[in-house]
């Protein structure tokens, strides 16, 4: 039983890939275009919020290591109803955060070979389409593949900052704040898509062989290795790209040129489809499950839950995913809906699922302690940063209230069977 056991290398593997994701290669051009060189310090906010997150994830994923996760602690806290509502932001912020992330490596692409906007978008549709195959034929990317393509980001973060930081020029950080601080939060609230993951672990946590001993190093190792990279990539793009940096689209192939010449292009464009690829397969295999889960336990129609057994394809909940992905690409097209905007939507979701994870932790974990009070003030600074959504907090509120009149006037009489 021991060799099936995640241990403390693989599980920092595992952690520190859930939380690096394709948003990476394009969050610190949108980031700079909000707030300007003080968009450096959204990131470091953001990783010094991780601190207290991650430990009240880790707390609770301790006490109670299920694969449900947060969703898990929310029912445990506030009951089912709740617990539908985290669902519902998951499952419908997941083909927003689809279709950018499709959207992001069809622009690495496009600039590769020299081309606009329309092969940007035929790229991402392929990046879609290929997500969607594979999961309906049930070939889904092994973890191991996943773990190998999220570990070539992390190189190519490294190599980018070492290769870039030489020309680093310091004059390109006046003015430090053109915008204001308001703009630092705006900012925070859309780099928060490239920074959730950190739930992952609790979905994980039954897979320890000692979680109370492995988890806390786990997450120690991850919040080090991720602070590192985040930091040290939006300070060197600040540093050495300049008034640049907002212009351009696919930031780190400026900074690879800057430091390997044109043909980093190229590379940077490959590397970012296989990379936006996998993750794609990633969001549409897990979000699938999700939909049948949710369906099986009543938050969606009974139809969805079938294939969603161990072993089994859920197709049904895939083909829902894939539609909306398709009417939301199409919608925001239409409305000429930028990059920024896209993962501003679904960050607000995915900022939502962990105001109520905090939330949960304040009352489920011991009062008083340290990791219940860092569940307060990371609750409270998590519920200010999503206020900076503006107008896209409705997209939580509309889904919670969807949730909850589907649970009274549509939640089927008999449950399905897993």
């Amino acid at each position: 039983m021991s060799d099936r056991r995640i241990g403390l290398a693989q599980g920092t593997a595992l952690y520190v890939g859930a939380i690096l994701g394709a948003g990476v290669l394009a969050l610190p051009s949108l980031a700079a275009q909000i707030a300007g060189p003080a968009s450096v310090l959204a990131w470091l906010a953001l990783v010094a919020l991780c601190v207290p997150v991650a430990a009240t994830f880790t707390a609770l994923g301790t006490r109670y290591p299920d694969g449900g996760g947060v969703a898990t602690f929310v029912k445990q806290a506030f009951g089912p109803q709740a617990s539908a509502a985290v669902g519902w932001w998951f499952y419908f912020a997941l083909p927003i955060g689809a279709t950018a992330v499709a959207y992001v490596g069809g622009q690495y692409v496009a600039h590769a070979f020299g081309a606009g906007d329309d092969v940007a978008y035929l790229v991402a549709a392929v990046i879609v389409l290929i997500g969607l195959t594979t999961n309906a034929i049930g070939l889904h990317v092994s973890g191991g593949v996943q773990l190998l393509l999220i570990s070539v980001l992390a190189l190519l973060m490294v190599v980018t900052v070492l290769a870039a930081l030489p020309k680093a020029d310091p004059g390109n950080l006046a003015p430090f704040l053109p915008n204001g601080w308001a703009a630092v939060g705006r900012a925070a609230s859309v780099l928060f898509f490239t920074f959730a993951g950190w739930e992952a672990v609790t979905h994980l946590s039954g897979d320890f062989a000692d979680p109370k001993r492995d988890l806390p190093k786990v997450t120690a190792w991850t919040l080090v290795v991720v602070g590192v990279l985040y930091v040290g990539l939006a300070l060197t793009c600040v540093l050495v790209l300049g008034p640049r940096l907002a212009a351009s689209s696919v930031p780190i192939t400026l900074l690879l040129e800057e430091g390997l010449g044109s043909g980093a292009a190229m590379l940077t464009g490959v590397l970012a489809f296989l990379l936006t690829t996998g993750v794609m397969n990633a969001y549409l295999a897990g979000g699938a499950r999700l939909g049948a889960a949710l369906a099986r336990d009543g938050a969606l129609p009974l139809p969805l839950a079938r294939g969603g057994a161990a072993g089994e394809t859920p197709r049904r909940s895939l083909a829902v995913l894939g539609g909306v992905t398709v009417v939301v690409a199409t919608g925001a097209l239409a409305a000429g809906m930028d990059l920024g905007n896209l993962m501003l939507a679904a960050s607000a979701c995915f900022m939502a699922v962990y105001v109520a994870g905090l939330a949960a932790g304040a009352k489920l974990l011991p009062t008083g302690s340290a990791v219940w009070i860092g569940s307060l003030v990371a609750c409270a600074v998590m519920a200010v940063v999503l206020v900076f959504s503006g107008w896209f907090l409705l997209l939580p509120v509309a889904l919670a209230l969807g949730s909850l009149a589907f649970r009274r006037y549509a939640k089927p009489k008999t449950p399905v069977a897993a």
